[in-house]
């Protein structure tokens, strides 16, 4: 049966979550070069952005989810590979510094909702992310950004088994391979989330 994306996308009952699009991972300034490389490459900050725009012209929740840690590195463990490699990174996501900041061009607005986590690879962990969520009310989310590695699959994945409906815009989300990507949208992916190209999102939204 064809899903019906502008039921499953109605703003009242949709978030969009915006994963760690922060200038020390997407920016200029990112460490992990691949991704900020693929980010670049693609295009994705303007897909991400034009999003952004048809959700905040529509009044629906926005959540920046972040990564970020204290100068003496407390409370964050490196035990996996991902974190041991953030942690002992030369420049830091350390809390308000402008690495941890978001992008400029999708830098949170009053009313916006900032969902910082200190541990962990995703944002449902250890945040007040599920509970916010449900407070407003909201069913759907739209998951944007990095990566697709680890970050916008985990972020699926917990968020259907919290009981949401997930979309994902195809062009607003990254990762590195571009064919690890490929195959992580075809065989993993789609079978979690809508996957639907952002022309098809912002034509909803608009």
């Amino acid at each position: 049966m064809p899903v019906d994306l502008g039921a499953l996308l109605e703003p009242s009952r949709t978030a969009l979550l915006l994963m760690e699009c922060q200038e020390g991972i997407i920016g200029e300034g990112g460490t992990l070069s691949a991704l900020a490389d693929a980010v670049r490459r693609h295009g994705t900050i303007a897909q991400i952005g034009r999003v952004l725009a048809a959700a905040r012209k529509k009044q629906i929740p926005v959540f920046h989810c972040q990564m970020a840690r204290r100068p003496d590195g407390g409370g964050a463990m490196a035990n996996c590979l991902l974190l041991a490699a953030t942690r002992k990174s030369e420049r830091p996501l350390l809390a308000g510094s402008p690495q941890q900041a978001a992008v400029k061009a999708l830098a949170p607005v009053d009313g916006e909702w900032v969902v910082t986590r200190f541990h962990g690879v995703t944002p449902f962990h250890g945040t007040e992310l599920d509970q916010l969520l449900r407070n407003l009310g909201i069913r759907t989310v739209v998951a944007v950004g990095v990566s697709v590695n680890v970050g916008i699959l985990g972020l699926t994945i917990e968020a259907v088994n919290a009981g949401y409906q997930v979309v994902i815009p195809r062009e607003a989300v990254a990762g590195t391979p571009d064919e690890y990507v490929a195959a992580v949208m075809e065989h993993t992916l789609r079978l979690l989330a809508m996957l639907a190209p952002v022309d098809r999102v912002v034509g909803v939204w608009s």
